[in-house]
């Protein structure tokens, strides 16, 4: 199934604003431009725009027009970085005057099939999930989903392994970050273990398109 026509016009604004083809602080053309340059009613213009914005590269000033943001940080560094609360993380990139927002939903379930498999526990199991969703500026910048043993958060672990992908997420990360239905986005899946590979944490992670353009990752090795 072909992207609809306001995510490919984002898309092609999108991928020009990361490469720097279009700097910070250039306003992008009129509604009524885009529209004739693609071949689209102005609503489908207005719809790209939206989605721009939802993405955080652009903001809309009232009478003047849609101005390109400045990406504060671009680069995500890992391993380390994921000792940090999301707050700290957040707050560190957040452009000047952009308020910050974590929300968390700690709930205590059974543990499905799946989850006890992965965590080598017994089906029904107490686990703790945690959803993690961050905002800035009122804009949706990621969204997590957090499984880990009853006392483990932060997790007592000797190793954290991370995953870095593009994949299709899930509804309701989809549905928080303003993205369509059926779109890749870039996640990271960690696991935190111990050195026997007991699993002690687990964490599925997305971004909104365009949040981080290089992942930074560092590890201490062993020499001996």
């Amino acid at each position: 199934m072909s992207e609809p026509k306001y995510v490919a016009i984002a898309n092609k604004y999108a991928g020009d604003i990361r490469k720097g083809v279009i700097p910070p602080n250039v306003w992008l053309p009129s509604h009524a431009e885009i529209a004739r340059e693609f071949g689209v009613s102005e609503i489908v213009a207005r719809k790209a725009t939206g989605q721009l914005r939802r993405w955080g590269l652009v903001k809309t000033v009232e009478r003047r027009g849609t101005l390109v943001l400045a990406q504060s940080d671009d680069t995500r560094i890992s391993p380390e970085r994921q000792m940090e609360s999301p707050e700290t993380t957040y707050n560190t990139e957040a452009s000047q005057g952009e308020k910050v927002v974590v929300d968390r939903e700690v709930h205590e379930i059974a543990a499905d099939e799946e989850l006890a498999d992965a965590f080598g526990l017994d089906v029904g199991a107490p686990l703790v999930h945690v959803v993690t969703r961050a905002s800035e500026g009122g804009r949706p910048i990621s969204i997590s989903d957090t499984y880990h043993l009853p006392g483990q958060s932060p997790p007592e672990a000797d190793f954290l392994e991370e995953e870095l992908a593009e994949r299709v997420p899930s509804d309701d990360h989809a549905e928080w970050l303003g993205t369509p239905a059926g779109e890749p986005l870039i996640t990271i899946k960690q696991r935190y273990v111990t050195s026997g590979d007991k699993l002690l944490m687990v964490s599925d992670v997305s971004y909104i398109p365009g949040r981080y353009r290089a992942f930074s990752f560092r590890m201490a090795l062993n020499t001996q």
